[in-house]
């Protein structure tokens, strides 16, 4: 009989532990659920990113790219790493080998996208006076928090394959984050988990339980409405001005 992948762990768990790796999660996502709903019902005409695009184009145009790729990359390889077993890809023949070599590859990509893009967005914000006028205090919080998070997965990820001691996440801070869903959390994974994985989940649910009362809100506003409206359709009432005696009333001048 062969050992599961994840065995349970046997030591016993702190009361701190309970707090930042069953409770924090699940305060967060909490947050993250009942905040987007007061915001929506509450703050509708305030859903939205304050576009900055109207005061200059030259740097949004380069940075928006790589931020918004960046990420979108980010979040993919997460919810590869986070929510597929490694049973599942050791069952359709992917090594170990091959898996962490393609994601830490594109991983490091993708970090390095975001991390290169938010800092032209942040000089931009910083060097034009109007857009940096438009920034607000919740802005700064978020921009700390979403790049201090990238920052410290990336940091993470590229140290511990520098050092030639990279850690199998998909041991610990997986099945950990599973175990949330499954309503069994198991604590004492996560606590196994060096500094680095820790730190950047904690700044993580940080970022989550800010996200509702901040300019991210706007991932949700994808116009799904465009694909299924009308068209609108812009037609002159003649074929040419003045080709039909106007009404009685006003006289065009």
């Amino acid at each position: 009989m062969t050992a599961p992948l994840c065995a349970p762990a046997t030591d016993p768990v702190s009361t701190l532990d309970l707090l930042l790796w069953v409770a924090a999660p699940y305060a967060a996502l909490a947050v993250f659920v009942v905040g987007h709903a007061w915001r929506y019902r509450y703050d509708k005409f305030g859903w939205t990113t304050r576009s900055s695009e109207l005061y200059e184009h030259r740097l949004l145009r380069l940075g928006s790219p790589l931020f918004h790729y960046g990420i979108l990359l980010v979040v993919l390889g997460h919810i590869g790493g986070l929510l597929v077993p490694e049973s599942w890809t050791a069952a359709i023949g992917i090594t170990e080998f091959a898996y962490h070599s393609v994601a830490v590859g594109l991983g490091t990509v993708a970090g390095v996208m975001t991390l290169a893009g938010a800092a032209i967005l942040l000089y931009r914000r910083r060097t034009v006076r109007p857009v940096f006028s438009a920034t607000t205090r919740n802005d700064k919080a978020m921009y700390v928090l979403l790049i201090g998070t990238v920052a410290l997965g990336l940091g993470t990820t590229v140290l511990g394959n520098l050092t030639g001691h990279p850690h199998d996440y998909r041991q610990t801070v997986s099945p950990w984050f599973r175990s949330l869903f499954y309503l069994h959390p198991d604590p004492a994974l996560m606590a196994a988990a060096p500094i680095g994985f820790r730190l950047h989940a904690l700044s993580a649910l940080l970022l989550f339980a800010f996200w509702p009362f901040s300019r991210l809100v706007h991932v949700f506003s994808a116009p799904l409405g465009y694909l299924t409206r009308p068209y609108i359709v812009y037609r002159s009432r003649t074929d040419r001005l003045g080709a039909r005696v106007p009404r009685r009333g006003w006289q065009r001048s």
